[in-house]
């Protein structure tokens, strides 16, 4: 009887270490101060060269999704305990790799999005900085894939600015 009991004490001593941890960490790994409740996610203009219709609209619903999904947070309008504010810098298309004969074999879609948080709880954890991601695709035509690869990208740097905030990464 002894050694079912120990067996058993092995077994729930680490699910009771886990569960009665101090509110901070999150299995997304996400290290939010248990007084940190709200975020505002302000409207993130397209100020590229290159103009996208409704990129600026798709990202700022991205960064806000994002936050969402992966914390306790609740997004607010405004007066968040922290808050994003930024532009998209840069949205280019460039030839990535060329053939001899001089035509695009993979082409290259980047956005570049500068990101100022602001901790108004804890003014060290704020910053600012600018987010890069890129994707590729094999020829020239990147018209029908568009939309799929801004969808990835935007992925990718809301993952980025997410992990920047809440995980210090």
């Amino acid at each position: 009887m002894k050694t079912i009991s120990a067996k058993a004490l092995w077994l729930i001593l680490p699910l009771l270490l886990l569960t009665q941890s101090c509110g901070i960490y999150s299995f997304s790994g996400a290290s939010i101060p248990a007084n940190m409740k709200t975020v505002t996610v302000q409207f993130f203009e397209n100020n590229a060269p290159l103009v996208v219709p409704n990129l600026s609209q798709q990202f700022t619903e991205a960064l806000k999704e994002r936050i969402r999904n992966q914390s306790r947070l609740s997004v607010v309008r405004e007066n968040g305990d922290g808050v994003f504010e930024g532009r998209i810098t840069d949205y280019s298309i460039k030839s990535a790799a060329v053939t001899g004969n001089e035509r695009a074999e993979a082409t290259r879609l980047t956005i570049t999005v500068s990101v100022k948080f602001t901790n108004t709880l804890n003014n060290e954890l704020s910053f600012e900085q600018a987010f890069s991601r890129y994707r590729e695709i094999r020829g020239s035509n990147i018209q029908s894939q568009e939309q799929q690869l801004i969808r990835e990208i935007n992925n990718d740097l809301t993952e980025d600015i997410f992990n920047r905030a809440f995980a210090n990464w």
